[in-house]
């Protein structure tokens, strides 16, 4: 078994490798997309007002604000609360939607952020074992 931490070594800089590529990739993905929607974040909003909508931040905002434009339509209104022959009701439904798949977004972008960091962390494994390994082996 000398060679096992060796061994463990490798199989912990390869995971990493594949998690930190899966990581970029995945943001990389969801970015491209949400790009090519050209989603521009309303004036009103609280936060990155005028801004394409291409990353967790401005996805957010404009999330926030579909929501409070969709309250001001349906009088503080949710889809719920609305009578089912209310007009105001698809309003509601269609803002829901893209709400979710903006929100869908930024839970896609901090799983990319966990996948990196995990990969980061099984490099940092993978240098340790290798580091106690060299620091154990028996002089020759």
């Amino acid at each position: 078994m000398k060679g096992a931490p060796k061994i463990i070594a490798i199989l912990f800089m390869i995971a990493s490798a594949v998690v930190i590529i899966a990581g970029i990739t995945t943001w990389a993905v969801i970015t491209k997309n949400l790009a090519a929607e050209r989603i521009t974040v309303s004036d009103d909003a609280s936060c990155a007002a005028g801004a394409t909508v291409d990353g967790p931040i401005s996805a957010f905002c404009m999330a926030q604000v579909i929501d409070h434009h969709a309250l001001e339509a349906t009088g503080g209104k949710t889809y719920a609360e609305l009578e089912k022959d209310d007009p105001a009701r698809n309003t509601a439904m269609q803002a829901s939607f893209l709400r979710a798949s903006l929100f869908t977004s930024v839970v896609a972008y901090g799983v990319a952020t966990f996948a990196i960091g995990i990969g980061v962390v099984l490099a940092m494994l993978g240098i340790a074992v290798r580091a106690l390994d060299q620091r154990t082996a028996p002089a020759p």
